[in-house]
């Protein structure tokens, strides 16, 4: 039994559905990330369930390693062929199945992405809300536990995914959930796999829950004099229960960049980015509490818009973060990282940051979902450069550490893959040997995105 032989199994059943084209495997050994290119043996374009559930019987009875790709878009490695095996390609299952408007769900086959899947809602007076910025695969975002500039209202993927169906590591299919709002029946099996990151299985069907479009949308950039009076500003408005839709965190350097890469033409201090949804009195009252604490704090630039254009264009240079990030050296790549602490040790944890990144001469800009205590400190790095790398690794590792520290996570959005695996059993301590338990019974062989998640695996 080898890769090799699952190879010529799978070309023998699925044809040209199957692909050793060296570019094609060159493009799926790629990354956002500073880990170097691992093609994998080779790339599978499934069109179907029962073809995912064929595929894995055939990797599973050979011992082949099998790595579901969405985008390509995660950060931390996810998707790479770090043991060998097949890539499995998930673009071709891209159709939107049943929207049920009257419920407010949709069911989805894991390649659609997130910004076809609101194109295709724009009538019906819905959307869907997790909006991590790149227009990654709604497989990848479930398998991910992605989330975005939106979590502080409408949540993760975790309170968005109502039900699943998945292929397991033997072939067998199983639906967990259903599209009921609540239940008492059973484990919640759609929780393991939200989030798994393809080590427990291969998700094949996505049921989501929709929201209704706000009447009203407001937003509006602020600038502050400091780190600290900008985050005490989120933490402030959080602690008040104003409902915000987003509230984005920019530090000066990340201010720069967008001024550098996008012609914006920020005051080169802190931001924040914000936005409110509701009806047009309640936007109005937020906003206004809102633009009270920022006085209080000293923020100032207040540039408010109600106009659809205007919001896109803000959101859309939130989003190109990573252009801005790289403006600082254009010849350089950007190594992204990311903690979530509780809020009230925000300005604690981004003020840490930012000291290091000096302590240690880097090029480091940062950008947060605020709301959440989740921000994102991206670093223009040489990799050719062994002392830059090597600062880069000791910020990565201290940074990580004192999330720990603040009773927080290593990961509040990226995920482990290979990047934070050696940080699992500090955060989880005696549950992370019940989640190599789990692992091992549901992929007794270790064929599913092997190398990732737990260190033992």
């Amino acid at each position: 039994m080898s890769i090799e032989a699952a190879i010529k199994i799978l070309q023998s059943q699925f044809g040209e559905q199957v692909s050793l084209n060296r570019s094609v495997l060159e493009a799926h050994g790629q990354n956002e990330a500073y880990f170097p290119v691992t093609p994998p043996d080779a790339v599978v374009f499934p069109n179907s369930t029962a073809e995912v559930s064929e595929i894995v019987k055939i990797c599973a009875a050979n011992d082949c390693p099998i790595i579901a790709y969405g985008t390509g878009t995660s950060l931390e490695g996810h998707q790479l062929a770090v043991r060998g095996g097949i890539s499995l390609d998930m673009s071709n299952m891209n159709e939107i199945l049943t929207v049920h408007a009257e419920d407010m769900d949709a069911v989805v086959q894991p390649g659609v992405t997130r910004e076809q899947l609101n194109e295709d809602l724009r009538a019906t007076g819905l959307f869907f809300p997790v909006d991590p910025g790149a227009n990654a695969s709604l497989g990848g975002m479930t398998a991910t536990r992605a989330s975005g500039t939106t979590a502080v209202r409408y949540g993760t993927m975790r309170e968005n995914v109502m039900a699943l169906e998945v292929v397991m590591a033997d072939g067998r299919i199983i639906r967990t959930g259903t599209r009921a709002r609540k239940t008492s029946a059973g484990y919640d099996l759609t929780k393991l796999f939200v989030g798994s990151e393809g080590t427990l299985g291969i998700i094949t069907e996505i049921t989501l829950r929709l929201q209704g479009q706000p009447e009203a949308v407001s937003a509006a950039t602020c600038s502050f004099p400091d780190i600290e009076s900008a985050v005490n500003t989120v933490i402030t408005t959080i602690q008040m229960g104003i409902p915000m839709a987003r509230i984005e965190f920019v530090d000066e350097m990340m201010a720069r960049g967008f001024n550098l890469s996008q012609g914006a033409n920020l005051p080169e201090v802190p931001h924040l980015f914000v936005e409110f949804h509701g009806s047009a009195a309640g936007v109005k009252e937020q906003a206004e509490t809102f633009g009270e604490i920022v006085t209080d704090m000293g923020g100032s630039d207040f540039e408010w818009s109600a106009k659809a254009e205007d919001r896109a264009a803000l959101w859309k240079m939130r989003h190109n973060a990573y252009y801005a990030q790289k403006a600082h050296r254009p010849e350089m790549r950007v190594q992204n990282t990311d903690v979530c602490v509780p809020i009230s040790r925000l300005a604690e944890a981004v003020k840490f940051a930012r000291a290091e990144g000096e302590r240690l001469g880097l090029t480091l800009s940062m950008v947060g979902h605020t709301g959440d205590g989740n921000f994102h400190c991206g670093i223009s790095v040489d990799h050719e450069d062994e002392a830059e790398m090597a600062a880069t690794r000791e910020f990565v590792h201290n940074l990580n550490k004192l999330a720990l520290e603040l009773d927080g996570t290593v990961t509040g959005e990226h995920g482990v893959g290979i990047g934070k695996m050696k940080y699992m059993a500090e955060e989880h301590g005696d549950a992370l040997q019940v989640m190599v338990d789990i692992k091992k019974t549901l992929d007794p062989k270790n064929i599913m995105n092997p190398g990732k998640v737990l260190p033992s695996n």
